[in-house]
């Protein structure tokens, strides 16, 4: 899967989610980019990309896809590894996803992850997306700080953070 084919099936994601939400104008998560930014770290051709969304924004369809329920104080932590193939073009891949959310009173949160496959339009057996999900409770206004690493068979574990800041609708 190419890294524009990644980043246009996380706009549609998020695109369908801020469509749930009603129509209203956005919040300020939304006007501040927290709906639009990803995370991601490279190692070599490996690459890990997250982004933490507050559920209750997201589409009908979307939360049935990833098995998520939407909650005014629920965040889905959404993870993907890929391969870079050389060409431009990445491969998803499987990988022993683990994550940490902890918030600004220091409070820690384990976050149980879990696979979610699903075919890309047009791809054949063995190719489409493999998603890595998991949820975190918030009371907004908060700032969570993530911490994810990514573990691939016989290769060294890759180590992701960053911070997402959550406020009421």
């Amino acid at each position: 899967m190419t890294d524009a084919l990644f980043r246009r099936a996380l706009t549609l994601i998020l695109t369908a989610a801020l469509a749930g939400c009603g129509g209203s104008a956005p919040g300020p998560a939304a006007s501040q980019g927290q709906a639009r930014q990803d995370a991601s770290a490279r190692v070599g051709d490996v690459v890990v990309r997250a982004n933490a969304i507050a559920t209750e924004g997201l589409g009908e369809a979307v939360a049935r896809q990833y098995g998520i329920e939407r909650d005014t104080g629920t965040v889905m932590l959404l993870v993907g590894v890929r391969r870079d193939d050389g060409n431009g073009n990445e491969v998803a891949l499987p990988a022993r996803v683990t994550a940490v959310a902890v918030d600004l009173l220091g409070k820690r949160q384990e976050l149980a992850m879990r696979e979610v496959r699903s075919s890309a339009p047009g791809s054949g057996p063995g190719q489409g997306f493999i998603d890595y999900v998991g949820t975190a409770r918030v009371i907004a206004p908060d700032t969570l700080r993530f911490d994810v690493t990514a573990a691939l068979e016989d290769e060294p574990p890759m180590r992701l953070r960053f911070n997402r800041d959550f406020f009421p609708r």
